[in-house]
This record gives C-alpha cells, structure tokens and sequence, in this order.
C-alpha cells in the first residue's frame, strides 16, 4: 500500500505546483525541427542516452508514493474516435498483465517498472487493468485545449451527472486521449503527451492522469516517428505499423511512456532525476527513442520485422506493438522485454 498522504500537503504542493505548470516537460531525443540528429542539446541525448550508459543519470528516490495496488486505468476520449483506434489502445492497455502472451511481451517490458518500490520496500502492481470510459464526442471544452484546460476535462468527466468516472486517488490512472482534430498546448511543438496531477481546486481530488495526442494530422513525423517522418528530413524512410494506423500506433508509445511514468512518479515526488520536480527526468524519459538493442541518439536501436514488413518489438493479446524501452535503476541502463520476460 503506497504511503498515506495528508489533505493538507497535498493541497500545498498543488498550490506551489500551479505556479510552476507551465514549465515544460524534459523529453529527449524525437525529430523535433529545432533538433539535429545527436544534438548536444539535451542532456541525456547522444552519447548519454543508449543501451548501457550510466554516466550522469541520477535516478533518485524522493520518498513519494508509487502506484504499489491494482492499477486501473479510466479512459476519456475526447473528440472523434473510431472503433479500430480504441480497440487497438485497450489492447495495449489489456496486454500490460498479460504474463501468458509471446515473448517478447508487453507484460516482460512492464516487469522492468515493477522493479521500482516505495519507501516501505513495496513494488509497484504487476496488474494493470482497464476501467470505466468516458466519451466526450461533442468537444465539450472546444478543439483547442490549454495544459488547465485539460483539468476541466477530466473534472466534467468525474461529475458528469450520467455514468460519471469513479474517484480512485490511489491506484487510478485518468487517462485522456484526444483525436487528431483537437490543438492542445505544446503539442507537436515541445511534447507527445505529458502527465501530472489535478488540482483540487480545479477538480475537486488530486488524481494522477495523463494526456496523449492523436498526431496523425499534426504532426506524424515527429510524435508518430518512426512509422511517419518529417519533411525537413527527407532522406529518411517510415517503418510499416503493425496495427496500419499511424497516429493510435505512435500514440501507443507514448502512453506506455506516461503510464510508466504514472506509475513510478504519480505526484511528482517519488522516482526521478534532476533537482527541479516542476520539470522532472523519469524513467521513460531517459530512454526516449530507444527501442531496442544499441538504440541512441537518432538511432531506434535493433527491432523486429513482421511477416507483412511491419515494425514492432514486443507482442501482447493478439496485436504486436512498438514501445519505447525503460530505464532500469538496477542496472543503470535502458531494458527492453527480453531482460526480464520469464
């Protein structure tokens, strides 16, 4: 059981960390026009950000709590969605626990965020399941979302007065996906997703969430890479999906990223590196790009190739997936689902 949180020092981090939300999020190597492949102008970039470097990663534990009980994620689509998009997402999503699938597995990938414990030496839950859905298909809070904004979404989704979300502080995860009609702040500019957490004074509870972009009009080449690339990068070649949709299957990385993030840092005082919580590096973070063996820099590092040419490195329910590996804090490099999938 994650550590008990009093009301009261929750509502004052969430007082001094509404001053500081507009900090934007460390994230590392994606082909984001004002970067160069290498570029030296992200720390855990290049030479610092591959398969087995150490050096200058200070992962610590800052004594928060982790999501150590059954994690259920709820879901709020927001915009237009088709029936194929949600189906591959919840599959992902299903494939978290999925011990019995082929190797190499999503549930192998997710054993390396198990490895994380609080500060009574418990682990983070290896179940992982879905929840209740909300569909917001009319826009309720219009095309173009601010990081605040996002806030109001989930707070009409948990008060709805037809089948609203039900409040889980604890081992909740409020996921909001929007499709790929909807602008929200920084996207495709600065971030693919980000997640934090509500502030009473918005929402009414402190709920871990997270939001993900559908970027299959916005911007594939850089939140949907390497299934699309950019144009100002027209010597590079996109890899075949193995799901034949761009836009959910680039958003499949990013929230495995976020919910491992979620998982392991859902207040933003548990595991992280740097001195600056409002703008923290996390476990996903310093393996952003890397997908396989050797990967760093602008290289994805080794992957599978299907029978029809489709990319993807690890396998769930009955889809195969394309996910970015995970820091491992044991061994101080980033791990895939072979190291630890039994």
């Amino acid at each position: 059981m994650a550590p008990s949180i009093s009301r009261a020092s929750v509502l004052l981090a969430a007082a001094v960390l509404t001053l500081l939300f507009a900090a934007t999020p460390i994230t590392c190597w994606r082909p984001w026009p004002h970067l160069n492949p290498n570029s030296s102008d992200l720390l855990y970039d290049s030479s610092k950000k591959f398969e087995g470097s150490s050096e200058f990663v200070h992962l610590r534990y800052h004594m928060g709590p982790v999501l150590t009980g059954n994690i259920t994620v709820h879901t709020i689509w927001y915009g237009r969605w088709q029936k194929s998009q949600k189906k591959i997402i919840r599959e992902f999503i299903n494939s978290i626990s999925a011990v019995h699938a082929r190797r190499p597995s999503v549930a192998g990938w997710w054993r390396t965020v198990q490895l994380y414990t609080d500060q009574t030496g418990a682990n983070i839950s290896h179940t992982v399941q879905l929840g209740q859905e909300k569909n917001d298909r009319f826009y309720s809070h219009g095309k173009s979302l601010t990081r605040l904004s996002i806030q109001s979404v989930i707070r009409s989704a948990v008060t709805a007065k037809s089948k609203p979300l039900p409040i889980n502080p604890r081992n909740g995860l409020y996921l909001l996906l929007t499709s790929d009609d909807v602008y929200v702040q920084d996207f495709c500019g600065q971030v693919c997703g980000f997640h934090y957490f509500t502030f009473p004074s918005i929402v009414g509870y402190t709920l871990p969430y997270a939001w993900v972009g559908n970027s299959a009009k916005q911007c594939p080449g850089v939140c949907a890479y390497p299934f699309a690339v950019p144009e100002f990068r027209p010597g590079w070649k996109a890899l075949k999906s193995p799901n034949g949709d761009v836009g959910v299957e680039g958003m499949i990385s990013v929230i495995a990223h976020e919910i491992a993030e979620l998982a392991t840092n859902p207040l933003v005082n548990a595991w992280y590196a740097g001195q600056d919580p409002s703008a923290p590096v996390e476990i996903a973070d310093l393996c952003e790009g890397i997908y396989g063996t050797g990967g760093g820099g602008s290289y994805t590092g080794q992957m599978l190739t299907d029978h029809d040419g489709a990319t993807y490195n690890m396998k769930g329910i009955r889809r195969k997936f394309l996910v970015q590996w995970i820091w491992n804090h044991l061994v101080s490099y980033c791990t895939g689902p072979n190291a630890l999938d039994q």
